[in-house]
């Protein structure tokens, strides 16, 4: 059956656009994977020489949602460019331009923005340029009016790639927004082929489709107070890092949401536990990574009342258990493409548990104290020198 918001949320309950923007995604997927083809000679053309360079250093950025997309992408970016490749947020660079751009070398900065007209989405390539002799910029935006956007389009030193139409998310959060820049930029920095699209979508589909609905009322029908997001390497916990963030915006803060490495848990954040918590981890397919991952998941579930502790896996090895989700015709994807169908699981989570709560999730915040487009920055002009800041 396919999928349409109003078998998905109920009618005048004020999800409309948020699911709506859910379930299009394996079809906007699509269609990103149609762009970059498009565009592939100029891409090529624009980034080939700058990655030809040995001294490149690739810095993905954005804020909040944008910068997990930069780490979700960044192992597989370094791995397909052979360059240095970090995930620097916006909100970093904008506060210390100088400690996220400590060495002048030559720099392509990969910007993700939903809108771009957040303060520090244009401040960040400004102070980029202000602090580096070279640099060049990949624009991966939806909003093609956004500042980021016009700023960029004429700029012979920069690339703008404009996602479709539909990506640019009118709901509250993000959701296909940040699948289709992590797929774009996968895609135009040769991470990733497009015929590993139809893999993906075919899981989303099958998620949007109700394959793990049972699962999912049954995790939210324990009435969770506390939702822990686990995942390894900075793909997955990248990934956690966007889906604990997901719930907290989409249930205002009704639902305390977190994130850590599955080796990190143990060092303190573990501490969030008791009997009213819910633990999802997502187990890599790396057959190394994946044996931290089941050690933690063995960990929790004998430590945690039955039930509370799920796996969202592509392969069902060595993941016993009614509460193992599985992603299908994905076994030997590499974590970067699994990230795609598996946060539409976290999505789907955050936007069940704010009908739950009575929240309106295209509006959780209609105070107005939580903006879609972020409010509120001064940008500070920036000192030539670090001891010129008076």
């Amino acid at each position: 059956m396919k999928t349409t918001t109003q078998n998905l949320v109920p009618q005048g309950s004020g999800a409309d656009h948020t699911a709506a923007e859910i379930i299009q995604q394996p079809g906007v997927w699509h269609e990103v994977g149609a762009i970059v083809a498009g565009e592939r000679d100029s891409l090529d053309a624009f980034l080939g020489p700058l990655i030809a360079d040995k001294d490149l250093r690739i810095v993905l950025t954005g804020a909040g949602t944008s910068a997990f997309a930069g780490e979700v992408v960044r192992a597989a970016v370094a791995r397909a460019t052979g360059r240095r490749t970090d995930a620097v947020s916006t909100t970093d660079i904008v506060a210390d331009a100088y400690a996220s751009f400590p060495e002048d070398v030559p720099t392509l900065l990969v910007s993700f923005a939903r809108s771009g007209d957040s303060p520090e989405s244009v401040a960040a390539t400004r102070l980029a340029e202000q602090v580096l002799t070279r640099v060049n910029h990949l624009v991966i935006t939806c909003n093609s009016a956004g500042q980021l956007a016009r700023l960029h389009s004429e700029n012979t030193s920069s690339h703008v790639l404009l996602m479709p139409a539909a990506a640019n998310d009118q709901g509250f959060a993000m959701t296909s927004s940040f699948t289709s820049m992590l797929l774009a930029s996968l895609l135009a920095l040769g991470a990733l082929t497009t015929g590993a699209i139809d893999g993906a979508a075919a899981a989303a589909e099958h998620i949007t489709a109700g394959g793990l609905d049972r699962h999912i009322e049954a995790l939210l029908a324990r009435e969770p107070e506390r939702v822990v997001y686990l995942g390894s390497s900075s793909t997955l916990k990248g990934l956690a890092q966007e889906s604990a963030l997901k719930l907290l915006e989409l249930t205002g803060g009704a639902l305390v949401a977190s994130s850590e490495s599955s080796l990190g848990f143990r060092h303190g954040p573990k501490s969030v536990l008791n009997d009213r918590t819910a633990v999802v981890v997502y187990v890599s397919n790396d057959p190394y990574t994946r044996r931290y991952d089941l050690d933690i998941l063995a960990e929790l579930r004998a430590g945690l009342p039955e039930g509370s502790v799920v796996a969202i896996t592509a392969s069902p090895n060595g993941v016993p258990g009614d509460d193992t989700w599985l992603l299908p015709g994905l076994a030997d994807a590499d974590d970067t493409v699994l990230a795609l169908p598996a946060v539409v699981c976290a999505q789907l989570i955050a936007l069940r548990s704010s009908l739950g709560q009575g929240i309106r999730p295209d509006n959780p915040f209609p105070s107005g104290e939580v903006n879609r487009v972020v409010q509120g920055v001064t940008v500070h002009p920036l000192p030539q020198r670090r001891d010129d800041v008076a």
